[in-house]
């Protein structure tokens, strides 16, 4: 029985590591947003802003997603027609985040982690 757990457990995590692995490259991100069909979110928390975001990240936390949405619902309100592309530390956050965006309707993609954004040698800038 321990062993069925176990194999259940860490297919949930491959799940998980695979839903929210990146969909798009940075390249292909910046240029949807550069046209205007596209928004990049950083749902990282506030604290590690600081070590720099995307340059143009609007920074909305996935604990406001999962809460009371004070930053995130004029901004849902406001881009309904837009595509979220969505970033964190590493990419597991983004994907929750993607999953709650399109349960509710919206077209949302998984960036991955902020390294890869820096990793392309695109724009940065420090909150």
């Amino acid at each position: 029985m321990n062993t069925l757990l176990l194999l259940v457990l860490l297919g949930g995590l491959v799940w998980l590591i695979l839903k929210a692995r990146p969909r798009i490259t940075p390249a292909d991100a910046a240029a949807r947003v550069a046209a205007g069909t596209a928004i990049l979110v950083d749902v990282r928390e506030p604290s590690e802003w600081a070590d720099g975001v995307a340059a143009p990240a609007l920074l909305l936390a996935l604990s406001d997603l999962n809460g009371s949405r004070a930053a995130w619902r004029p901004v849902l309100a406001d881009n309904s027609g837009r595509e979220f592309i969505l970033y964190c530390r590493s990419g597991m956050r983004s994907g929750q985040a993607v999953s709650v965006l399109r349960r509710e309707g919206f077209a949302a993609t998984n960036l991955g982690g902020y390294s890869s954004w820096q990793s392309a040698g695109l724009p940065v800038r420090r909150p």
